[in-house]
């Protein structure tokens, strides 16, 4: 136990230390993830009207290779009669750079480089296994990438890679009409049946998941 003189002393400093750990958490990955999607589900409620575009968050289902731990995380579904359209998130500063061929893309971040996932190919992961739990054509399952930070694509993009609620846009690109009402309620009441349900357990099912495909 320390001494009552120390303790005074280091008493006023007590306070810093849940600063330094809310910095902390405040600039981690898993953090940023969380402000991105809290940022697309406040621009589409706005946006996106309910009646037309039927949300689903956070969605994990068995991938179409699942084995006993084999899952995928889905940010974002919107339901509509016009096609799916399945929303990944990302989070980032600085300069990003990319191509749908590559696997890899690029974020420079003042004098740093990073590399992440291709979120195109991420999403087409998604998208397959959406297709597999509800039997319908892949073209009908929209991708699109949201990125919410302030990023800037120093190359060309593809139209449905987007920055801000630019991908809101884009949705509402797609007038042809695909599916009835009854269908859309249908593939809502399919993706909600068909989900893992939310909790620790299926979260850390996905990431014993990402650990062993990483150990391949």
């Amino acid at each position: 136990m320390l001494p009552l003189d120390l303790l005074q002393i280091f008493k006023p400093l007590l306070w810093v230390l849940p600063v330094i750990l809310l910095i902390g958490i405040a600039k981690s990955p898993w953090f940023k993830g969380i402000i991105g999607e809290v940022l697309v589900k406040l621009v589409a409620k706005i946006r996106l009207p309910a009646d037309t575009y039927v949300p689903i968050h956070d969605v994990t289902l068995l991938s179409i290779h699942a084995s006993s731990s084999d899952t995928t995380q889905i940010d974002h579904i919107f339901v509509s009669k016009y096609g799916l359209f399945v929303v990944e998130t990302k989070n980032y500063k600085g300069w990003i750079f990319g191509n749908e061929k590559q696997a890899q893309w690029t974020q420079k971040l003042y004098k740093k480089s990073y590399r992440f996932q291709n979120p195109l190919r991420q999403n087409y992961k998604h998208r397959k296994a959406l297709q597999a739990l509800l039997d319908i054509p892949l073209e009908k399952i929209h991708s699109v990438i949201a990125f919410m930070g302030d990023a800037t694509f120093k190359t060309t993009m593809p139209k449905n890679v987007t920055r801000g609620g630019g991908y809101v846009g884009y949705i509402k690109s797609f007038r042809d009409v695909v599916f009835s009402d009854d269908e859309v309620r249908g593939l809502v009441a399919k993706i909600e049946e068909g989900r893992l349900k939310a909790g620790r357990e299926t979260n850390r099912r996905h990431v014993a998941g990402l650990k062993a495909n990483q150990r391949v």
